[in-house]
C-alpha cells in the first residue's frame, strides 16, 4: 500500500536536508542468516523483562541513534504494551521528567544511554551500579544484552535506511 509519502518502485521520496532517503538496500534479504540470528538474539534479550522496559529501552536507544525505521516501530509496541503518549513524549528528556518514570526505568535508560553513546570509551561506574542496585544480576545480564541488541538493530536500520513503516 502506498501514500504521498510512501515511495514506490523506482520514485524515492523528495530528499530531506540533502539526503536521498530511502533504503539503500535490503540487508534481511541479503544476509538472511544474520537476521534470522538477530531475531533470535533479540527474542532471547527480552526474556523476563517486563514489555515496557523493553520498549522505553527500545525507543531511547533509537532516539539517540537517530533511527527512524524503529523510533516507528518501537513507540508503536510501546502503546500496545500499554505505554502512555505523555510518557512517550517526555522519553527524550527523561531525567528532566521528574515523577514520570520510576527509579529501576530511571536505571534502565541511564545505562541505555551510557552504553549507546559510549563517548568517553566506557560505562560509568555509578550508572552502571545504579542500574545493579535496581536489576538482580540475571535481569541486569538481559537488560545488558537487549541495550546491546537494539543498538545492533538501530546500526542496521539507519546505515541501509530502512523506511519508518515498510518492512
Amino acid at each position: 500500500m502506498t501514500n504521498e509519502t510512501t515511495p514506490t518502485a523506482g520514485h524515492q521520496a523528495p530528499a530531506a536536508a540533502g539526503h536521498q532517503h530511502g533504503p539503500r538496500m535490503r540487508w534481511a534479504k541479503l544476509a538472511p542468516e544474520v537476521y534470522k540470528a538477530m531475531i533470535g538474539l533479540d527474542a532471547a534479550a527480552k526474556k523476563g523483562l517486563d514489555a515496557t522496559l523493553v520498549e522505553l529501552v527500545n525507543v531511547r536507544a533509537s532516539q539517540l541513534n537517530k533511527c527512524a525505521f524503529c523510533l516507528h516501530m518501537h513507540t508503536s509496541d510501546a502503546r500496545k504494551a500499554g505505554e502512555s503518549e505523555e510518557r512517550l513524549a517526555l522519553l527524550a528528556a527523561w531525567e528532566e521528567a521528574v515523577g514520570f518514570f520510576t527509579d529501576r526505568e530511571r536505571a534502565a535508560l541511564a545505562l541505555t544511554e551510557a552504553i549507546t553513546v559510549l563517548t568517553d570509551g566506557f560505562v560509568p561506574d555509578a550508572v552502571y551500579a545504579q542500574a545493579e542496585a535496581a536489576f538482580e544480576e540475571a535481569e541486569l545480564a538481559q537488560l545488558i544484552a537487549l541495550i546491546t541488541t537494539i543498538n545492533a538493530w538501530n546500526r542496521f536500520g539507519v546505515t541501509t535506511r530502512l523506511v519508518p513503516g515498510q518492512v
